[in-house]
């Protein structure tokens, strides 16, 4: 099939640029692969994620994993997930580096530890780690 899907790319417009580069790219460790700068004071990282997935869950889903991992439903329409090796202590970094804690560390019943953050760039996101 000659239209099939290569790379899955996620862009966040981030007002404070610097700020949450420095969270994804040196808190939480994703890799630079390139980076970019242009006419006006255009600037882009590009991350390395790791393998990348779409998930898509309605509306039932979605309040069931919020239910689960937060207690409230607090997702908008995109949530960002990352698969950590610790989720504990990629937590602590990802607090200590300017993420704001939404929920901690709490297992789940598909056996992951999830934790929620409000992160740099007004990026609502998940840490998980594979418990199973």
């Amino acid at each position: 099939m000659s239209g099939t899907v290569k790379q899955l790319r996620l862009v966040v417009h981030a007002e404070d640029y610097e700020g949450a580069l420095r969270f994804f790219r040196d808190v939480l460790g994703m890799p630079e692969q390139e980076a970019y700068s242009g006419d006006g004071g255009a600037q882009v990282n590009i991350l390395d994620a790791g393998r990348a997935t779409i998930e898509i869950a309605n509306t039932a889903q979605v309040e069931m994993i919020d239910e689960v991992e937060v207690g409230r439903r607090v997702a908008g329409h995109f949530r960002v997930a990352l698969e950590v090796e610790d989720c504990a202590t990629v937590s602590r970094q990802a607090t200590e580096g300017g993420a704001v804690p939404i929920a901690p560390p709490t297992l789940t019943p598909w056996n992951s530890l999830n934790a929620r953050f409000d992160a740099p760039g007004e990026v609502h996101l998940t840490l998980f780690q594979e418990l199973g």
